[in-house]
């Protein structure tokens, strides 16, 4: 009788996330709820080295990629205009790029990915993404401020390379890259959001007027808030990506490119 081991290893892993189809050279975006694996030997750090194995890190090997975001948490500060109070702003902490802690919603992995040796990350603060391997620079150099969803973003370059997506447990609706869609969709009435945001730099703190389309709403009045849900799962039943498991956890791998064109489709139908 074969004993059920008790750890996920980094090999286990590995061998999970090519059965879903990731192939040497793949640049693969990583959303994962990491309590959803299992019992991990070297905890976060399995995943990411599995998910390098995987891919390939080096020569023309892959890449792979977490949206950041980042911990500011001073939104209620805002004023109807999107500015911080003179009162507060000595007490934001600027945004750092090698510095200020990924978004707590994120999870722990989009952390400990932005943390790991040789990772870099973007600049544009809500929109940020760490990336470790081949082309982390390409992908992370020259984000656009204003818009950052949008063209010349990461999401941009994870489609344009026909990169992939991996869910490991994570909700569908945390699909960062259909922001992107929703950057590119050709709909009306899309919400705006414009705030100021502090940039750590070598003079001191900079304060700049940061506008994009709105994510924590749905992008037009009338659709759900979970919308994106709803676009993955419609994206699979019609027979496109993969489903499986990466440890314990569900897992749902897509193209990039793929799903963002069936969403930009799926959006421009019903938000009009």
């Amino acid at each position: 009788m074969t004993r059920e081991l008790p750890f996920r290893t980094r090999s286990s892993l590995r061998d999970d996330i090519e059965h879903l189809g990731i192939r040497p050279g793949d640049a693969v975006m990583i959303h994962a709820a990491m309590s959803r694996v299992g019992r991990l030997l070297n905890g976060p750090d399995a995943l990411i080295g599995a998910l390098l194995d995987a891919v390939g890190s080096g020569g023309p090997g892959g890449t792979i990629l977490a949206y950041t975001d980042w911990d500011a948490r001073y939104d209620e500060l805002l004023d109807r205009d999107g500015r911080v109070p003179e009162a507060w702003r000595a007490h934001v902490p600027p945004f750092d790029p090698s510095a200020s802690r990924s978004a707590r919603d994120n999870g722990i992995l989009a952390e400990f990915i932005r943390t790991y040796p040789g990772s870099l990350r973007s600049g544009n603060p809500g929109a940020s993404v760490a990336a470790v391997g081949a082309r982390a620079e390409w992908f992370t150099a020259d984000h656009p401020l204003d818009y950052g969803y949008g063209e010349d973003s990461p999401l941009a370059r994870l489609v344009a390379a026909r990169g992939r997506v991996l869910m490991v447990g994570a909700p569908l609706d945390t699909m960062t890259l259909l922001h992107h869609a929703e950057h590119l969709a050709r709909i009306p009435g899309k919400r705006v959001r414009r705030h100021e945001v502090p940039f750590a730099t070598p003079a001191g703190t900079a304060w700049r007027m940061v506008e994009e389309f709105e994510t924590a709403d749905p992008i037009v009045p009338g659709l759900e808030d979970d919308y994106f849900a709803t676009v993955v799962e419609e994206f699979l039943a019609a027979g496109r990506g993969t489903r499986g498991l990466v440890g314990d956890a569900p897992a749902v791998l897509v193209d990039a490119a793929d799903i963002t064109e069936f969403a930009v489709g799926w959006l421009e139908r019903r938000g009009r």
